[in-house]
């Protein structure tokens, strides 16, 4: 028997972790099952810091002062998904933590809320139905899809499947990133690479689909968004911290920009008093478009799996048979 101790703090697994758990008993290791709505803060995880072999986490704040309190018992951060923003990576580097993911998790699923929400503001949906259900026979507005300039900041994995998405409902796509893109994918779908200024100004929907980093953070602050054309619509499904939410706020209020589809926040839960939760001409959801029950699964035992090996043990037999594809990513 071990005597290895890991702390369970991705909410996805915490509200199945009874299902889990027998693997983690018959391995002898002695599991953490953390309290956590959204994810664990600095002071939060300092509180299991030097108590801890592993952890499989979701977007809790590995600062620099977590993991030198944690090191060198924490061997393993196992991230529940794709994005490891939260943790800084040069710290576990220089520890000797090993950090890992499941890239490209949540692609169609994020990629489908998208679209659902170019749907959503171009055909007038959710607007039509409060209508209809409020005694009102009115008659909105609507356009179609291939009418319509989509914009994509973040020509990624899940860009690229926002773009041929858009293709398909045949749709003007422009494109923005910091790398080059093949241009085969460019040839295939048609798609226009500009900088972001040229993006921002001739988009009737922008969506955010980079990545959370330096050169990214709060890229939609108050000038980028007064590049936006007035009737334009914000997709955001990436990270919170990619747009000055102060700014947002502004813009909508005074009508800069016509309306906004937010799954991200700057701060998480979206408190009940923000401005954002009484706006018309806003779409909110709880930080889920990579709503998908098959990804889920996947990224589970992907994720078990990492644990595992980064504590230098074999992955259990349950493990490896609950893995769709027999691989357990990076």
């Amino acid at each position: 028997m071990s005597n290895l101790s890991a702390l369970i703090s991705a909410p996805y697994m915490v509200i199945e972790f009874t299902r889990f758990r027998p693997i983690f008993e018959t391995a002898g290791i002695a599991t953490i099952v953390a309290d956590v709505e959204e994810r664990l803060s600095e002071d939060d995880l300092l509180e299991y810091a030097g108590g801890i072999d592993g952890v499989l986490c979701g977007d809790d704040q590995f600062t620099a002062r977590v993991l030198e309190a944690a090191a060198p018992r924490l061997k393993i951060i196992s991230k529940w998904g794709t994005g490891i923003d939260s943790i800084d990576l040069e710290t576990a580097k220089r520890l000797g933590i090993r950090v890992t993911n499941t890239p490209d998790a949540f692609t169609d699923a994020v990629a489908d809320s998208v679209m659902g929400y170019l749907l959503a503001f171009a055909r007038q949906i959710p607007w039509m139905d409060q209508d209809m259900k409020a005694g009102f026979w009115k008659k909105r507005r609507a356009r179609a899809l291939h009418e319509c300039t989509l914009g994509v900041v973040g020509v990624g994995r899940i860009g690229k499947a926002v773009i041929r998405r858009g293709r398909a409902f045949g749709m003007r796509l422009l494109g923005n990133d910091i790398v080059e893109i093949d241009g085969s994918f460019l040839e295939s779908t048609g798609l226009e690479m500009l900088s972001l200024p040229v993006l921002l100004a001739e988009s009737d929907y922008v969506s955010l689909n980079c990545d959370l980093n330096p050169s990214s953070e709060r890229l939609m602050d108050v000038k980028s968004l007064s590049m936006m054309k007035p009737g334009a619509v914000l997709i955001n499904t990436s990270r919170g911290a990619v747009v000055d939410q102060a700014a947002l706020v502004d813009s909508l209020q005074q009508k800069r920009i016509a309306g906004a589809a937010l799954d991200v926040f700057e701060e998480e839960p979206l408190p009940p008093d923000s401005p954002l939760r009484k706006m018309e001409n806003v779409l909110l959801a709880p930080h889920i478009a990579n709503s998908s029950p098959r990804a889920w699964e996947r990224v589970h035992w992907n994720s078990l799996a990492h644990l595992f090996k980064g504590l230098g043990l074999e992955v259990p037999q349950e493990v490896s048979a609950g893995l769709s594809d027999g691989s357990i990513g990076t």
